[in-house]
């Protein structure tokens, strides 16, 4: 499907950088555009792509105008009048979405999927992490720069490969997982979806991408099939015994055949400690290994996460920290992340 010169279309964009990033290690001639220059587009130079930033067709290179010889891939976020993205699609030359190309890579590495509207970020984060310390070998697509992999591409081998699915658009339903988890909800891109039902049904379907219910977490209290997880007596994957001790969540994790005592867990925030207790019950069903300093009763649930995995989004720049929390100037975007920040602001100050 993809041919040797490979040109993006928004390359800068966090999941589009990702891409590119798979396809220069894979061999590929990587080319493309982004009205912006950023850190992301330097790195892309950096490891040999070419990105320019102006939208003319003139701006081409010329071993991209040869369509037998090149894949076009671009972002929805491409405007439809964009001079590059006509002449690509009038003079025939094969176009991909981003969700498309990423799709047919999930059919052929085992796919650990992330999904929903907030949370995940933080927690593919996690769950690459805990593969990759438990020795697996992964390949992963993030949407954010996290900063222990220093990046948002991540590529030490295929035994499994963790991606975030982007309800946006839908172009979650263009994948293929083996597993997912679904960690929310909350209206959000109603310009897509019109309506919260519209959203929920499409989460529904992908949830039915894995036809094993016991393949699904689902966040307790959505109405969408599957082991679900929480803080309740009566659910599948729990944690209990949630203390703060120097700033640090302390729990036990429960799930149906294991307990794992005394985690540690240095995020704040009871969102994501939600987050990371699905992400070690996906890790734990790869069979990774209780090893010292990754699920170890008397050690942190992963290797210094607190320093380690700090999440940037896509949104605006980070503009400050709370006590070792990232906060941004576009917490409003989605209502829940506010209620989440204050919720953690709260819960740090009393300790």
């Amino acid at each position: 499907m993809i041919k040797q010169q490979v040109y993006f279309l928004g390359i800068g964009g966090i999941g589009m950088s990702a891409l590119a990033q798979y396809f220069v290690q894979q061999g590929h001639n990587v080319f493309g555009y982004d009205r912006i220059a950023s850190e992301i587009t330097e790195k892309l130079t950096q490891i040999g792509a070419t990105v320019h930033h102006h939208d003319s067709v003139e701006s081409i290179p010329e071993a991209c105008t040869n369509k037998s010889k090149t894949t076009v891939i671009y972002t929805p976020a491409m405007p439809e009048d964009s001079p590059q993205f006509g002449f690509f699609k009038s003079t025939g030359f094969d176009i991909f979405k981003r969700s498309e190309v990423l799709g047919e890579l999930s059919k052929e590495i085992h796919c650990l999927a992330v999904g929903g509207t907030h949370g995940k970020t933080t927690t593919s984060s996690i769950l690459a992490h805990l593969l990759r310390e438990s020795g697996k070998k992964i390949t992963a697509f993030l949407g954010g720069i996290s900063t222990n992999f220093g990046s948002n591409f991540i590529s030490d081998g295929t035994e499994h490969m963790v991606v975030e699915a982007d309800e946006f658009d839908r172009s979650f339903l263009k994948l293929h997982p083996d597993l997912l988890c679904i960690t929310s909800m909350d209206a959000d891109h109603l310009d897509i979806y019109q309506n919260e039902k519209n959203l929920e049904e499409s989460f529904k379907d992908f949830a039915s991408l894995v036809t094993d219910p016991h393949h699904r977490w689902i966040k307790d209290g959505l109405d969408v099939s599957g082991l679900s997880f929480g803080t309740a007596s009566n659910v599948d994957v729990r944690v209990q015994n949630i203390k703060i001790e120097n700033g640090h969540y302390v729990f036990d994790f429960c799930s149906t055949d294991q307990m794992l005592r005394n985690l540690q867990f240095g995020l704040p925030g009871a969102h994501n400690l939600m987050n990371a207790t699905v992400a070690i019950a996906m890790a734990l069903d790869q069979w990774c290994p209780c090893k010292p300093g990754i699920l170890d009763g008397n050690r942190r649930v992963t290797v210094g996460i607190v320093q380690e995995i700090s999440p940037i989004s896509s949104d605006p720049p980070l503009t400050g920290f709370f006590r070792g929390f990232p906060s941004s100037d576009n917490w409003t975007a989605n209502p829940s992340k506010l209620f989440e920040l204050t919720s953690c602001c709260t819960a740090l100050a009393s300790c």
